[in-house]
């Protein structure tokens, strides 16, 4: 038998090497990199939170919270147990007393991300979709990607039974409701999507979102779409044939439109259509701070004449700040201009953005809201009862 020459030896030794390291970069690269990228794009600010005193956590511990967006279900982390980094999980919602938030899903994000001018040919969160294992189904498919999703808040609730809930209709809510005032120490989540996008041009698609949860459409995300322009797109057009047709779908299925990220022209295209309150999930005001995205002063009294509700987002290019009162001087601006049953909470939790304190310190809160003047029952309804209102007229009724 003739036996291989001492180079031939040293290559194959080589070639063994370099293979096992590179399986261990994969492994690495495989195990850590969703959190890195988790960790780096969803800071808290550096910032010493004040204390809050005894009253505040009182009134705190006794209100109904409700956050219309959180894009925590994109990042892989285990939202059962409590993290080191992002912004939202089981245990920091209750210790926030959140009553409900909902969980945005995101489906495509351009490269590079551009506060103006984005086209629709890139995406991002392919790259994420690898480094999570997502299925091969959600590789190139936008609405696979969300219903994957769905299927992790779903999962999230089988997890934890006794302490996380998923809202899909009234009956849900009700007996939520229930269990919470009760004193069960329970939180819940609703679904919502970010950028009809994920609909690839199909109006059933709309029905099959709706039978996996979801409740809220947000007509266009960073880029225009079948559905309708997106402040933040090229073409800055408004609602199309086919969004038309989603609008009606919509509300013969009892789900919500959010007009966040929507063109100017979509918005006032949805606004002469629609005979349902609208809300935008997350968002800035002009009066307070400049953006593409912001609304004006009309566009607020145009949603508010809905019934609809204006969720005021925490990061700085929606507040121009990276403090809690930043995010109170546009809430008292929307509060000014339009009244306090339609202003509530838009976050942005673990949207890629930093925000002064996460889900656990929702209190910072309620402290910066009643050192500004505020009433208990203004705080109230800020802080979840007109989310909540216009959820318990506007859900289905039953399954």
């Amino acid at each position: 038998m003739r036996r291989s020459s001492p180079l031939k030896q040293l290559v194959r030794l080589g070639l063994m090497a370099t293979t096992s390291l590179a399986i261990a970069l994969l492994i690495i690269i495989f195990s850590l990199g969703p959190a890195f990228i988790a960790q780096r794009l969803n800071p808290v600010s550096q910032q010493a939170l004040p204390s809050i005193s005894s009253d505040v956590q009182a009134l705190h511990d006794s209100l109904t919270i409700i956050d219309l967006h959180a894009d925590s279900l994109l990042w892989g982390r285990d939202l059962s147990q409590q993290s080191e980094y992002g912004h939202v999980d089981v245990p920091r919602l209750l210790q926030g007393n959140i009553a409900l938030q909902i969980f945005t899903v995101v489906t495509q994000v351009p490269t590079p991300l551009l506060l103006e001018g984005n086209p629709a040919d890139s995406d991002s969160i392919i790259q994420l979709a690898l480094l999570q294992r997502w299925p091969i189904s959600t590789w190139l498919s936008l609405a696979e990607r969300a219903l994957y999703q769905a299927k992790q808040l779903q999962r999230l609730e089988q997890k934890s039974p006794d302490r996380f809930q998923v809202i899909e209709n009234q009956q849900d809510l009700n007996a939520y409701l229930a269990s919470k005032a009760a004193g069960q120490p329970v939180t819940a989540g609703l679904l919502g999507l970010e950028g009809a996008q994920a609909l690839e041009g199909h109006l059933d698609t709309v029905n099959r979102l709706y039978d996996a949860g979801f409740r809220m459409i947000g007509l266009s995300h960073f880029f225009d779409n079948e559905v309708a322009g997106s402040a933040h797109g090229l073409g800055q057009a408004g609602l199309t044939p086919l969004g038309q047709n989603v609008i009606q779908r919509m509300a013969e299925l009892n789900m919500l439109v959010d007009l966040a990220h929507a063109s100017p022209q979509t918005i006032d295209d949805v606004l002469q259509i629609t005979e349902r309150p609208v809300l935008v999930s997350h968002t800035g005001v002009q009066g307070t701070c400049a953006g593409v995205r912001n609304l004006s002063d009309r566009q607020l009294q145009q949603i508010a004449s809905t019934g609809g509700v204006i969720g005021i987002g925490f990061w700085r290019t929606a507040v121009c700040g990276d403090d809690v009162g930043a995010i109170v001087r546009a809430i008292r601006y929307v509060v000014e201009q339009v009244g306090i049953d339609h202003v509530a909470l838009g976050s942005d939790f673990d949207g890629a953005v930093r925000v002064p304190f996460d889900v656990a310190n929702m209190n910072q809160l309620t402290q910066g809201l009643q050192e500004n003047g505020f009433t208990a029952a203004d705080i109230r309804k800020i802080m979840g009862l007109n989310i909540l209102n216009l959820l318990q007229q506007f859900l289905p009724a039953e399954p």
